[in-house]
């Protein structure tokens, strides 16, 4: 989603919406065609009623200390609530996802947020 300047705006295109942000550690980090494994995979999810917004990226560039670019892929989806991201956890799209791409990987980190 396109930062907008208008802080009222972003409060009311996520306000009550859960945020389900990923993000993953390939098992060969300079593979470029795992990584593009486990991207077509992460566009399988957006088949998964519930999400409302999605995004798929891969590490900016950017070198500030505070910036964490260690990860492969990331991945974030944002539910209307968090029942609609439970039900995405157990959906079947989701479960074939992680079957066929979870060899990819060595590490997961997965943050959820609501809003504040």
């Amino acid at each position: 989603m396109p930062y907008r300047a208008n802080p009222l705006i972003w409060v009311m295109e996520f306000s009550n919406q859960f945020i389900h942000h990923v993000f993953f550690w390939l098992h060969q980090p300079d593979n470029i065609q795992d990584r593009d494994r486990l991207i077509q995979g992460l566009r399988t999810l957006v088949a998964i009623p519930g999400i409302q917004r999605a995004h798929i990226g891969v590490p900016a560039g950017t070198t500030r200390d505070v910036v964490d670019a260690s990860y492969a892929v990331s991945w974030l989806a944002v539910f209307d609530d968090r029942a609609a991201q439970d039900a995405y956890q157990v959906d079947p799209v989701h479960l074939a996802f992680v079957e066929a791409c979870g060899h990819l990987w060595t590490r997961v980190v997965v943050t959820d947020s609501i809003t504040a």
